[in-house]
């Protein structure tokens, strides 16, 4: 699913550290700061972003680690204290790619990829959607089956002003393939779900790995990975009716391919994204490093930012915040001055500026590596986000980059 994997990016970065470490074009009045870094039973490898309440508190999930090794949900308070909400032990979900939403009450809701029913059709289990309260007690308020009811979410939720939520399985529905190739999906208040659409692997996409958007009026919107006229994934509009609307397809060249995150909306409704590959090619990226993209009411894409591997950072994972100037900001996975992913904001000009550029061990510091989600925005401008791998332990950190 990733450009690569981690640790042979790590290999490669090794190979190429004498010219690698150059330094950045980095905003100057920025102060990056870890705010925890975990280890072990505390979680381990956090790769959704994070929530953040009233108080201040952030929440978030980590795919590994915790009292079973199956994954955890936490706190993260304002005083830095990491309060571990709830550790998976497989029969109730395992590993968390996503991250969590939160209702009035306090309650938690997510996905899991893989544990539940251990009957799927998934030696590891198909996933779940689950919902963890204020006092830490976990529910299960979905199995997924492995056939048309969708497998493994790789995404969080959205939710209604009734209570039903709504995400995608990247796998199961329609069997375009040997696994299905995913769906969109409701689940009500009583537990009960209805696919709204099932993929079928042609010109509608193929393997949804995001989230969705949803608008005032029901429509959902969203991408998938694979799929389309050129089979480098699309940009998709779902009606309340349940008709979808395929509303661009990538052609795998300047314009991008294979987007791994979801989407943002400004209010005259264009839509902005990233891809993980495409783009502009380099001796770096065989197959681009990814864009920053826009697509108008009209369907017209426009290619904002197309990263060169560079410090500049390649392999965007992460969906976008964008502030109301209009600036977006995200993550890459790879690139940067260490070649450990960066931290970026993007003007309305297409300007880019690396706001930070991890590490790793190559500085012998604890700032993180391989930021896989975006980034959360507070109201004070302040940036927050995790990091699947480095810190202390190299489990992965949760990091603030606040203005100055």
């Amino acid at each position: 699913m990733k450009c690569n994997s981690f640790w042979a990016a790590v290999a490669t970065a090794l190979a190429t550290l004498a010219i690698a470490v150059v330094p950045p074009q980095s905003a100057q009045a920025q102060t990056y700061s870890v705010l925890y870094s975990f280890h072990g039973k505390h979680g381990k490898n956090p790769e959704a972003g994070l929530i953040q309440d009233k108080k201040g508190n952030l929440y978030g999930t980590t795919v590994s680690g915790g009292n079973y090794k199956q994954g955890t949900v936490f706190e993260l308070k304002s005083d830095g204290k990491e309060k571990l909400l709830y550790s998976f032990t497989g029969a109730d979900g395992a590993n968390p790619f996503a991250g969590l939403l939160r209702d009035s009450a306090g309650n938690l809701y997510g996905t899991t990829e893989e544990g539940g029913d251990l009957n799927c059709n998934s030696y590891w289990g198909c996933g779940t959607v689950f919902k963890v309260d204020r006092s830490g007690k976990e529910t299960v308020l979905y199995n997924f089956t492995g056939g048309a009811d969708g497998a493994k979410p790789n995404a969080g939720l959205v939710r209604d002003s009734a209570g039903n939520l709504y995400g995608t399985t990247q796998e199961g529905g329609t069997d375009g393939g040997t696994h299905g190739c995913g769906v969109v999906f409701k689940l009500d208040t009583t537990g009960a779900e209805t696919v709204l659409h099932a993929f079928t692997g042609g010109a509608d996409g193929d393997y949804p790995l995001a989230g969705l958007l949803r608008d005032s009026a029901g429509n959902l919107y969203g991408t998938t990975y694979f799929g389309g006229t050129h089979g480098y994934g699309v940009v998709f509009k779902l009606k309340a009716n349940g008709k979808e609307k395929v509303l661009y397809s990538f052609t795998g060249a300047a314009d991008g391919a294979e987007p791994y995150a979801g989407l943002v909306r400004d209010s005259a409704g264009n839509l902005y994204g990233t891809t993980q590959r495409g783009g502009t090619l380099s001796e770096s990226c065989e197959d681009g490093c990814g864009v920053v993209f826009k697509l108008d009411t009209t369907g017209a894409e426009t290619v904002l930012y197309s990263f060169t591997g560079g410090v500049d950072g390649a392999c965007p994972d992460g969906g976008l915040v964008r502030d109301s100037a209009g600036n977006l900001y995200s993550t890459t996975l790879y690139g940067g001055a260490y070649g450990m992913g960066v931290a970026f904001r993007l003007d309305t000009t297409g300007a880019e500026t690396v706001l930070h550029s991890f590490a790793g061990p190559w500085k012998g510091g604890p700032d993180g590596a391989g930021p896989v989600a975006g980034l959360l925005r507070d109201s004070a401008g302040n940036l927050y986000g995790t990091t699947g791998n480095g810190g202390a332990y190299g489990d992965g950190v949760v990091f603030k980059i606040t203005p100055q």
